[in-house]
């Protein structure tokens, strides 16, 4: 066995997107552009709601996977084959985009707490141009354990202490675990090896990750192995752990469409313009 740390950190980066939603940019900017398989990772969090009522109206996507993840609020999802949802706290919804998908996210609230993360996941060239598909998973279907004293997770992805995640039949083999430390609080969690992986807190004031302090709105990369150490601080603390395995495959991108080449990213865009999404 082998144990992960941490070999690079990176800060969450203000910023907005959608129609002026103000959020949090950890993967998808300067500092860390992207960490195979993963494009992009955002924390939105605010109660003011100036930050988030816009929403982020009608936009396509075309090869790749968009994550959400709510943790408080509401947000109605909705595409232009029919398909709609409301997102509640503590649902997730696992989109393919596939060959191409519009849709929009708008805040069913006027006001209170919006908190949740969107992750990209790319696609392999493969599957880039497969079918449009959702999974979308009610709270009440995200097992939950307690695989050590003050430890608490949710599995959204992956495997850990007899529970398997809702999410399935993904290419990239994905972990997705919502981990919650009490002050002390000790976990050895497995991972597979060669995904690549990361740690991000995004409440309290810090954890232990690979034995080094990750502090709050601060991504940690993880090095391979087969495992990583967890630790609470001195307060409560809670954090995604997610890995992927890499695609190792070249990467296009322009906006909201991920390929493997720019001639496909023109093929996207012509497509788009010609209403064939």
């Amino acid at each position: 066995m082998t144990d992960r740390h941490i070999t690079r950190r990176i800060r969450g980066m203000d910023t907005s997107d959608g129609a002026g939603v103000k959020l949090k940019r950890i993967i998808g900017q300067p500092e860390l552009d992207m960490l195979d398989p993963f494009l992009l990772l955002d924390e939105f969090r605010s109660d003011q709601a100036g930050d988030y009522i816009a929403g982020f109206p009608e936009h396509p996507h075309r090869g790749f996977e968009t994550v959400t993840y709510m943790l408080a609020g509401n947000m109605l999802h909705k595409d232009n084959h029919g398909n709609s949802g409301d997102l509640t706290p503590g649902s997730v919804q696992w989109m393919t985009a596939g060959r191409g998908i519009l849709h929009s996210e708008m805040p069913q609230q006027k006001n209170g707490l919006m908190w949740g993360f969107q992750l990209w996941v790319n696609l392999p060239a493969k599957d880039k141009m497969t079918a449009p598909r959702y999974q979308d998973i009610a709270p009440e279907n995200i097992p939950v354990v307690h695989p050590a004293e003050g430890v608490e997770v949710r599995v959204l992805a992956g495997e850990i202490g007899g529970a398997t995640g809702p999410v399935e039949g993904i290419a990239t083999d994905p972990v997705y675990l919502d981990v919650s430390l009490q002050p002390g609080a000790a976990l050895t969690l497995d991972l597979p090896k060669g995904h690549h992986g990361f740690a991000y807190v995004f409440d309290g004031e810090a954890a232990l990750v690979g034995g080094e302090q990750l502090k709050r709105s601060e991504l940690g990369v993880f090095s391979d192995g087969d495992s990583i150490q967890l630790k609470g601080g001195d307060t409560p603390s809670r954090l995604i752990v997610v890995a992927g395995r890499p695609l190792n495959e070249p990467v296009a991108r322009y906006g909201p469409f991920v390929m493997n080449t720019q001639a496909q990213i023109h093929e996207a865009i012509a497509d788009f313009r010609a209403g064939k999404f």
